[in-house]
């Protein structure tokens, strides 16, 4: 089921709590960074969109200063269906960083795709049956070569999921958290992005791997003496004899695993 189409001319979605902090995203957009940056370089119009950036614009603005480090051209639109929102933003718009209102149709002036969708705590409120149609509309909004991110974290930042998605659709899942808050890796399954939350029960990939995850944190427990990092290092090491990760010991030492999206689709 997709999202209720409005009467035209009005955005498509619904309005989200609006909940955000300073730094709430800052593991997201360091991947972003990391993982996209490339290609930022490499755009026309490097133009990413915060889509659904709530009630205060923190998000949007330390997006732009993130992406700039690795692309001194990107701008970044903030993207919200509450007109209010959208008017308490304008004040903090400056060179490279503008707010609109909008929703899953993303509209940008002059017919501009965005080479970057970040969609953060969005489609927490939605049902499971309705993100599919979601992630397809945005992916189609995509420039070629862009990338959708979309996923779920805590208030304050410390536990987050996220799906990478280009324009042919899902490509990975990424897992990342502040180490010193961790007990175990499946403490991460609260944040689910809505695509997997409901799947973490016994027979589905999700599950298997969150289950092998913590398998492997216990038997490095040993390396706790020396660091939380180094635990979750030597954890990653092990699960990677058994699931396709991506990226190696740089992005695991930041609290990271990122996982090929089909190990863990959901099945059925």
């Amino acid at each position: 089921m997709a999202p209720r189409t409005p009467p035209p001319g009005r955005p498509v979605g619904s309005v989200t709590r609006g909940t955000t902090n300073p730094n709430r995203l800052r593991r997201m957009d360091r991947w972003i960074a990391d993982a996209h940056g490339a290609a930022l370089r490499a755009s026309a119009d490097p133009v990413a969109v915060d889509l659904g950036y709530g009630a205060a614009p923190w998000t949007a603005v330390e997006l732009l200063g993130r992406l700039r480090t690795v692309c001194p051209a990107a701008e970044v639109v903030g993207v919200e269906i509450e007109p209010a929102r959208v008017a308490a933003a304008k004040p903090y718009e400056r060179d490279g960083l503008s707010f609109t209102h909008g929703g899953f149709e993303v509209p940008l002036p002059a017919g501009r795709r965005p080479a970057l969708i970040r969609a953060a705590n969005v489609l927490r409120q939605y049902d499971e049956d309705e993100v599919a149609a979601v992630w397809a509309r945005l992916c189609a909004r995509l420039a070629p070569g862009g990338l959708l991110v979309e996923g779920t974290c805590d208030e304050i930042g410390r536990r987050h999921v996220w799906v990478a998605l280009g324009p042919e659709g899902p490509r990975t899942v990424t897992f990342a958290t502040r180490l010193g808050s961790l007990v175990t890796p499946s403490d991460l399954a609260e944040r689910l992005p809505k695509a997997l939350i409901h799947r973490n029960v016994p027979g589905e990939p999700v599950h298997a791997f969150l289950r092998d995850f913590d398998r492997a944190w216990a038997a490095a427990a040993p390396y706790a003496s020396l660091s939380a990092r180094q635990r979750w290092i030597r954890a990653v090491g092990a699960l990677s004899g058994d699931w396709p990760l991506v990226g190696g010991v740089r992005r695991w030492r930041q609290g990271e695993v990122t996982v090929r999206w089909g190990a863990l689709a959901p099945r059925g």
